[in-house]
């Protein structure tokens, strides 16, 4: 029965999507722009041999440069237009989310609304542009000394010509991927720049796992190693799903109102916190930021090596950041906590909440409306936080400490599977949200219509 039940559920789900012609719509245009991304991550910069640099990359393979060809989604290996992803995008979001929160100006816009919101997003591009600027032209000034070791020249002919050319091209790629991703969230199914950085990650996925079973056919790797790590995978994503539902339901009631049949009713709510506010955000920060110097330092430091106490020292940090080293470790985990905390401050305000409430009649059993409300719903909210800020640390720097330690590659570490099933989950919460509201719209059509008959 219970068999039959589901299948019926199903069937009728699927007749509501086959209707929900809107839905259908946004996933058509979401899967035609992460198709896009794709072809464009296979597009070499100009000047660029991809057969070298392949050969070169498989020489360097490991540490920073691995965990951004993840987030780009194999660009940086192919160094395509797209090389450097969103990641100079969210770079500037964050500066811009943290300069809001500490400059009164750019406070006061923020509170303007959606006219604040625009210009805000507008120095966020501003910022994008020249991050990207910066990046771009030491990667260009590495590229040309890269492989010099090996007698391998990764661009044909080295000049200020190519540099400036690599750098308007990536400025070009990440600036259409930014504005691909704003176009995803408006106009497709979940957030856009999230999609982008599960897709290249996904994309990954396959080569990662074929890479893995070849080496344990060749026994490199052991077959009981493989089999524990696939099952420390599964367990994460169990994991990771109960955490996501994982909520604190705080008891919102309102005062007593009379009702048609003269009776006098009191009103329950719950007002729903998330034990993980953040969401994949903090992860997504923390390497942001964490990658951003460590790429400047990798290009720079092999061009410079050997001719300066710069280029040793440039070295030198590269080898304390690398992935798995305890320094890396530590700023990465310090990174997710801070920004665990910061975004969720910056996501759920107290103080707009408590007033809402006070402004609606509503109010938290045994706590007086207005600041005692404020800061009752502040500290529930730093509590929960603290076990959400764990758990990301947990499921990104744990994971990833025991493959730098085996010699698995990165792209099955913690922070992975936490974007993979995050943005999956969210993206499917989304949809369901859409067939519901088909849903209601048809009941709200076959109302009138049976109204007008009667």
């Amino acid at each position: 029965m219970a068999s039959r039940a589901d299948q019926l559920a199903s069937n009728i789900s699927l007749a509501k999507f086959s209707q929900a012609t809107e839905l259908k719509k946004r996933l058509w245009f979401t899967v035609g722009a992460l198709i896009v991304f794709r072809f464009l991550s296979f597009v070499p910069l100009p000047g660029v041999d991809p057969t070298v640099l392949s050969q070169l990359y498989s020489q360097t393979r490991g540490g920073v440069l691995d965990i951004f060809n993840t987030f780009s989604g194999g660009s940086l290996e192919r160094m395509s237009l797209i090389a450097l992803g969103v990641m100079p995008y969210i770079t500037a979001s964050i500066v811009v989310q943290l300069a809001a929160s500490l400059s009164p100006q750019l406070a006061s816009i923020k509170k303007e609304g959606e006219s604040g919101r625009k210009k805000l997003n507008q120095y966020t591009r501003y910022g994008t542009v020249g991050l990207t600027a910066v990046q771009g032209y030491f990667i260009a000034v590495g590229l040309e000394s890269y492989g010099a070791q090996s007698g391998l020249q990764a661009v044909v002919d080295p000049g200020m010509m190519f540099r400036v050319a690599a750098v308007i091209s990536l400025i070009g790629g990440t600036m259409f991927l930014m504005w691909l991703g704003e176009q995803i969230t408006s106009r497709g199914i979940g957030n856009g720049t999230s999609l982008i950085i599960m897709a290249g990650i996904v994309a990954q996925l396959p080569v990662t796992l074929a890479k893995l079973f070849e080496s344990g056919r060749e026994g490199s790797i052991s077959g009981l190693l493989i089999f524990f790590v696939m099952v420390v995978a599964l367990g994460l994503i169990a994991f990771i799903c109960f955490m996501e539902r994982a909520q604190r339901r705080v008891l919102i009631q309102y005062p007593k109102r009379q009702t048609r049949q003269g009776l006098m009713q009191a009103d329950r709510s719950h007002l729903p916190l998330k034990v993980n506010t953040a969401g994949v955000i903090p992860p997504i920060f923390a390497s942001s930021l964490l990658l951003m110097p460590l790429t400047i330092s990798q290009f720079a430091g092999n061009r410079v090596a050997g001719e300066s106490k710069w280029g040793d020292f440039l070295l030198s940090l590269n080898q304390y950041l690398s992935h798995g080293s305890p320094v890396y470790m530590a700023l990465y985990g310090l990174g997710i906590i801070f920004f665990c905390f910061f975004y969720t401050a910056v996501v759920f305000n107290p103080e707009e909440t408590a007033d809402n409430l006070k402004r609606n009649g509503g109010f938290i059993p045994g706590i007086r409306p207005g600041k005692n409300t404020e800061n009752y719903l502040d500290y529930v909210l730093t509590r929960i936080t603290v076990i959400g800020a764990g758990y990301l640390a947990i499921i990104c720097l744990l994971p990833e400490y025991l493959i730098s330690q085996a010699g698995i590659p990165f792209y099955l570490g913690g922070t992975s599977l936490l974007i993979v099933v995050n943005v999956t989950v969210d993206t499917v919460t989304q949809i369901q949200s859409h067939l519901i509201a088909h849903q209601y719209g048809d009941l709200i059509k076959k109302a009138r219509l049976k109204g007008r008959i009667r």
